[in-house]
C-alpha cells in the first residue's frame, strides 16, 4: 500500500520537473535577446507614436513566455511529448528566438517583418492544434498572439518609417 503513494509522489515530482523544462525552454527563447540587444541604432529610428516605453518590453514578454511554459505542459500531460502539437509549439519556439537577432543583431526590420509573420502564423497554429488537447492550454496562447500581432504592426510600422535609413546602412 505505502508504494502507491511513491509512485504518486513520483509522479507529481516528474510532472513538476517537466514543467519546469517547459519553462526553461520558453524562457530560453528568450536568450537572445540578452545577446542581440536594441543599443543605439534602435534609439535612433524612427518610431511611431504609439510605441511603448521600452521598459514595457520584458516585464509583458516575462508574463507570455510563462504563459507559453505552462500552455505546452499541459499539452504534454493530455499527449505526451511526441504529440504534433508540440512540434509546432517547438517551431513557434525556434521562430520566436530568430526575431531578436534578425532586427537586433541584423538590423534588419525589413527581414524581420517577414519573419513575425511566420511566427504569428505558428502561433496561431500552435492554438489551433492545442485546442482539440487542451482548450485551456490553447487559451493560454491567446495573450502572446496579440502581443505579438501587436509587435508585429510596430516591427512593420518601424520599417517603413526607416526604409532609407536601414537601406543606406546595408539593412533592408
Amino acid at each position: 500500500m505505502s508504494a502507491v503513494p511513491s509512485i504518486l509522489c513520483w509522479m507529481d515530482m516528474h510532472s513538476l520537473l517537466v514543467l519546469v523544462a517547459f519553462e526553461v525552454a520558453s524562457f530560453a527563447a528568450a536568450a537572445t535577446g540578452v545577446v542581440f540587444r536594441p543599443g543605439d541604432w534602435y534609439k535612433h529610428l524612427d518610431k511611431p507614436s504609439w510605441h511603448p516605453p521600452d521598459w514595457v518590453f520584458a516585464p509583458v514578454w516575462t508574463v507570455l513566455y510563462a504563459l507559453i511554459g505552462l500552455s505546452g505542459w499541459l499539452v504534454w500531460r493530455e499527449a505526451g511529448i511526441a504529440a504534433l502539437p508540440l512540434s509546432a509549439y517547438a517551431a513557434q519556439l525556434l521562430l520566436n528566438a530568430a526575431w531578436t537577432p534578425i532586427f537586433f543583431g541584423l538590423h534588419r526590420p525589413g527581414l524581420a517583418v517577414v519573419e513575425i509573420m511566420v511566427l504569428w502564423a505558428a502561433i496561431l497554429a500552435t492554438i489551433i492544434m492545442f485546442h482539440p488537447v487542451n482548450a485551456a492550454a490553447a487559451l493560454l496562447l491567446l495573450p502572446y498572439l496579440a502581443w505579438v500581432s501587436f509587435a508585429a504592426a510596430l516591427n512593420l510600422s518601424i520599417w517603413r518609417r526607416n526604409r532609407s535609413k536601414t537601406i543606406s546602412q546595408g539593412a533592408r
